[in-house]
């Protein structure tokens, strides 16, 4: 394996999201809030082969854990082939795939064949007319009904990810909660990050997760669960005697720069230091022109080493951020 990647404020890089895809078959109004995109074009997304090969790089590198998302990955045709290449690749100990479940029953035997045992479920409800309303699809039964199959056939562990938004479905988050009281779900508080060109009048809607936690101690106290070195950014907690656990990812009021093991690849292959940074850079024309091995490992090199001390939405700077999340990979 190739000398490690370490950025200049000396955090370890060992986590990769790469996005296989910019389609999705939700349209969730927090994912693209400004509702004017442009999909990618087949040409413009990376193929399999190209993924397979990046991933293999940067396993060379010290990345041990991938995470497939999208989008929404299942709408892509062939992923559920390309899983078994990916999982097979010498050093990386952690593949996962992001979701939203509406794809998900029915290759659920394939991703478990192929090597995938963590699921990342994204639900921000619980309540069938809220699904629709926020989604624009009406699945939730059909999404629930998934988990409960993924949980039968002991996929584990099984994240949901609920999307915390003021006055949309802040709640909810009892109930939820109330979800790993009686199953092995791994129930993920996510607080609302306001993107795109709206982001400005979207921030009235973000909650705190220190709100959400004094709510949740209303049920029981939390007592913190102890991190293993390829846990992502949640802080985990679980009730007593639960077999479930709670997360919070508080990437506006508590956020986790300092610990961040994490860079990013776009479908359309911009490697990214930080989901809410403008920095990136192109690593798909030079694949595609004939770069070496080592000549991708030092682009990815440059781009740890542009990784910033901390993210826009927190920084004293006042800047824009561009792109979209099913653009850059949830």
């Amino acid at each position: 394996m190739c000398k490690r990647l370490i950025d200049p404020f000396n955090r370890t890089i060992s986590y990769l999201r790469m996005s296989i895809t910019d389609r999705c078959n939700l349209n969730c109004f927090y994912c693209r809030p400004d509702n004017n995109f442009k999909r990618l074009s087949h040409d413009d997304i990376l193929t399999y082969d190209e993924l397979f090969r990046l991933a293999t790089i940067a396993a060379s590198l010290g990345v041990e854990k991938v995470r497939l998302t999208g989008g929404e990955p299942l709408v892509r045709k062939g992923i559920v082939d390309f899983i078994p290449r990916i999982t097979s690749i010498a050093g990386l100990k952690d593949v996962s795939l992001t979701t939203n479940g509406v794809f998900l029953k029915d290759n659920l035997e394939k991703l478990y064949a192929g090597g995938i045992r963590r699921l990342n479920i994204s639900l921000d409800t619980l309540r069938r007319d809220r699904f629709a309303k926020i989604t624009g699809g009406d699945h939730f039964d059909h999404v629930w009904k998934t988990i409960e199959r993924a949980t039968e056939m002991n996929f584990n562990p099984i994240k949901i990810n609920m999307v915390v938004i003021k006055g949309v479905n802040d709640d909810e988050v009892l109930d939820m909660a109330a979800l790993s009281l009686s199953h092995a779900y791994h129930i993920r508080f996510i607080e609302y990050m306001p993107l795109g060109a709206k982001s400005g009048r979207a921030r009235s809607r973000t909650i705190s997760n220190s709100e959400i936690r004094s709510q949740l101690e209303t049920i029981g106290e939390l007592v913190p669960v102890l991190r293993n070195p390829l846990s992502g950014p949640a802080k985990r907690y679980k009730f007593a005697g639960a077999p479930g656990e709670i997360g919070f990812i508080s990437s506006i009021s508590n956020h986790f720069c300092k610990t961040c093991n994490r860079i990013r690849l776009t479908a359309n292959g911009e490697l990214r230091p930080c989901l809410l940074h403008n920095i990136q850079e192109d690593i798909k024309t030079p694949l595609r022109s004939g770069a070496t091995d080592d000549e991708l490992r030092s682009i990815f090199r440059r781009v740890v080493n542009m990784k910033p001390t901390e993210h826009l939405l927190v920084s004293s700077k006042k800047m824009y951020l561009s792109g979209q999340m099913h653009m850059i990979g949830g």
